[in-house]
């Protein structure tokens, strides 16, 4: 069906744009962590919320102030689960994945980059993307929990207290 009545067009049109200043104005109180880079478990919010808003435009089953509150409860929940991991060793291992060297000294670490589904390619062209052209120049790379990769040159290498699983004291 193309087309059912200029009503449910309006209908769709006056609920967009007040859950949409409804959804721009909760993201904002969130913070700028809820509109960070994504891991996993941030992923899954964005794609609920993004589900949600899309029923509450198109579903005349969902009334707005109905699919307003799930879009804050959706975004107090990603609130109340990021506050926790920062005080919860367990909940942010939970939530969250860490970092994982796939290459350190210059050689790759093929059982992490097996793990982690990373091939030699995608390695390579990070390395190759921050300018350098051979793998003995690098100090590590590392797989940050957001799936970017994190290149240091072994020329600026210092002593890696910052890899994961590194002692930083002295």
């Amino acid at each position: 069906m193309f087309f059912q009545s200029w009503t449910e067009l309006w209908r769709i049109a006056v609920i967009g744009v007040i859950t949409y200043a409804c959804l721009i104005a909760v993201l904002r109180m969130s913070g700028k962590r809820t509109l960070a880079k994504m891991n996993a478990f941030d992923l899954v919010v964005t794609v609920a919320i993004g589900s949600t808003l899309a029923t509450i435009l198109l579903s005349r089953d969902v009334a707005l102030t109905e699919g307003l509150v799930a879009l804050v409860l959706l975004v107090l929940l990603q609130l109340s689960m990021t506050w926790l991991s920062i005080r919860s060793r367990a909940v942010r291992r939970l939530l969250k994945s860490e970092p994982t060297v796939l290459v350190r000294d210059g050689a790759m670490l093929h059982d992490a980059m097996r793990a982690q589904r990373v091939t030699e390619g995608e390695v390579r062209q990070s390395v190759r993307s921050q300018g350098i052209g051979d793998l003995v120049d690098v100090a590590a790379v590392v797989l940050e929990t957001d799936g970017s990769f994190s290149v240091i040159p072994a020329a600026q290498a210092g002593r890696l207290t910052m890899l994961p699983g590194a002692e930083t004291s002295h």
